[in-house]
């Protein structure tokens, strides 16, 4: 099993930093989880040739055989949140080959699946997402005319907030899992650092290995797979306070350290009923993933308002299919009543001359029992089970219409 293609992921820092805070939550309080996580492509008329899924399984191995270096786990430790005892973890952790099946079947003729401890599981996401989307990249079209497109419209970008056209608050770039490759998305974390910018402020990147190489914030608190494991993984949990539970966690690692919850995993509206004055002092903010993003907004300064709390003391991140323009649109609406950040991904890390990959690597199982996620937009949701889909949807039902507020 030989690669042809340059080693893509060079070092485990290569991944997203919410892979690292929810990392350490779970190796304190649910180091026994086990989970399966499966990849899906939702792109239609993509297929992936077996020469792809040949390379796809040589670029994991190699994965597989790096480690952390002291520099590395120096720099970890070194974050104000991350404590010695996951950085000792992390010291002795290792990618297992083992954990994954990787085969050419399936309509998009690619499937990949794996399955382990949760601690494992989860930091195979990542990485195992941009090896799938820089091979198929480089060998499904004409690289050099790829990367060619790319630099254009990132110079493009880098213009139109230099000269003011946009302003996109403070943002981040959050393009590994979907980026055309390394190489482009170092290209973007380097041009937008070096880009001076009349207002607004890129912050930093998703991205823990280019932030310790620029100098830069890495960016980036829980996802989705932390609410649907903590909150749906133990089978005596009523699954429509998916929230509460995995909220209770977070704050039990963090107190009121790495604090952006995320809004959607069983719905917003959901979320709000567990997001009472406690959490919503605790957390500095919150992240919207789906659903339209302007009522999102209205929705959480008047939850926020309903409980005494000043908007303009909390954070609303916007990280859902971004790019410049919605972002400007974003920011001028909110500016004045709350803080307004961004998390801006594929626009920044894989605009080229041909469309992006819609492809994502979600958890499907936890310990045993269906885990599903129900969004705020149809259609994002990834569950094996409908007959789960249903009943979770029915919790949430009977809690949102019976429950006393």
């Amino acid at each position: 099993m030989a690669n042809k293609l340059p080693q893509i992921i060079t070092s485990l820092l290569e991944t997203d930093m919410y892979k690292f805070s929810m990392g350490q939550a779970i190796y304190h309080q649910f180091s026994d989880y086990k989970t399966t996580w499966t990849f899906k492509c939702r792109s239609e008329d993509v297929y992936f040739t077996p020469e792809m899924v040949e390379e796809i399984r040589a670029q994991v191995k190699l994965y597989c055989g790096l480690r952390f270096t002291e520099d590395e786990l120096d720099y970890l430790n070194d974050i104000r949140w991350i404590k010695g005892s996951y950085v000792d973890f992390l010291r002795l952790w290792e990618p297992r080959y083992e954990d994954l099946t990787i085969t050419g079947e399936g309509g998009s003729g690619l499937t990949i699946e794996a399955r382990g401890t949760w601690l494992n599981t989860s930091m195979y996401e990542i990485p195992i997402l941009a090896i799938v989307n820089e091979v198929y990249f480089r060998m499904r079209y004409d690289y050099s005319g790829l990367i060619a497109s790319f630099k254009e419209k990132l110079d493009e970008k880098a213009e139109w907030l230099h000269g003011g056209k946009y302003c996109a608050a403070s943002f981040s770039e959050f393009g590994l899992r979907r980026r055309l490759s390394a190489e482009a998305q170092e290209l973007a974390v380097k041009k937008l650092a070096e880009t001076k910018l009349p207002s607004g402020k890129f912050v930093g990147t998703s991205n823990v290995y280019l932030a310790k190489k620029y100098g830069l914030i890495p960016v980036g608190t829980m996802a989705h797979e932390w609410i649907m494991c903590v909150g749906q993984g133990n089978h005596k949990h009523n699954p429509a306070y998916s929230n509460w539970y995995a909220l209770e966690a977070w704050v039990k690692e963090y107190g009121v350290l790495n604090g952006t919850a995320l809004t959607d995993a069983i719905t917003t509206d959901c979320f709000l009923r567990d997001f009472q004055l406690t959490y919503a002092t605790l957390f500095s903010g919150v992240r919207h993933d789906s659903g339209d993003p302007f009522e999102w907004g209205e929705k959480m300064i008047k939850h926020y308002e309903s409980l005494s709390i000043d908007p303009k003391a909390k954070t609303l991140l916007f990280s859902d299919s971004l790019d410049l323009e919605r972002a400007d649109k974003l920011y001028r609406h909110f500016r004045d009543r709350t803080n307004v950040a961004f998390g801006i991904g594929t626009y920044l890390s894989n605009d080229t001359c041909v469309p992006p990959l819609n492809i994502v690597m979600k958890t499907t199982a936890c310990n045993g029992m269906d885990v599903a996620k129900i969004s705020d937009t149809p259609g994002k949701g990834m569950c094996k089970n409908p007959d789960y889909v249903a009943y979770l949807r029915r919790c949430i039902d009977w809690r949102m219409q019976h429950e006393k507020r």
